[in-house]
């Protein structure tokens, strides 16, 4: 059995692009799906950004979810959240490190494919990265080449100090005993 290639996109081609069903990120030359839609991540992701979007003017930030976000001339992410301090983009891609992204777990999400996308956020600058695992609230926060387990589900940040309660989120008062537990990122 032959063995064929897709072929290679390039950056322009996959920038004029508009899908159906979601968008896709682009990587090297190759348009990949992202796996989300489940309850749980919607409905975090969701929340998460209603949580930055109502401290906008007292923090001057802005919110944006599944944004193409530039992180090398040959990759786009979409980050489920970004957070920019200061003034709103102006080009319909972010091309300049947003000031944090979240990743909410999805089932599919795999250690080795959750923590190449953290790559392309450190090496593009972001300075804070928050993972979070819709069913547990325990994840990670990475800053300064740093990772830091969150098991308590209060994540944070600084300059400016953003604490967000993950159980405060979702009205959900503990750790979800039902349903199966991903571990994120151990």
């Amino acid at each position: 059995m032959a063995v064929t290639e897709t072929p290679l996109i390039i950056v322009s081609d996959y920038l004029a692009m508009s899908f159906d069903d979601g968008d896709r990120e682009y990587l090297d030359g190759q348009i990949q799906e992202n796996n989300v839609g489940e309850w749980d991540h919607s409905a975090l992701q969701s929340a998460i950004a209603a949580f930055f979007s109502n401290r906008r003017k007292s923090l001057g930030l802005h919110t944006g979810t599944g944004c193409r976000t530039r992180v090398s001339p040959t990759r786009f992410r979409l980050p489920d959240v970004a957070v920019i301090l200061g003034e709103r983009p102006r080009s319909g891609i972010l091309d300049r490190p947003p000031f944090l992204v979240i990743e909410v777990l999805s089932p599919e999400a795999r250690a080795s494919r959750v923590g190449v996308r953290i790559d392309d956020y450190l090496r593009f600058g972001i300075p804070w990265i928050l993972v979070l695992d819709p069913l547990t609230g325990r994840g990670h926060v990475y800053h300064e080449g740093n990772r830091t387990p969150v098991r308590d589900g209060m994540y944070r940040t600084e300059n400016p100090l953003i604490e967000m309660n993950f159980f405060e989120l979702l009205d959900q008062p503990q750790l979800r005993s039902s349903g199966p537990e991903r571990r994120p990122l151990s």
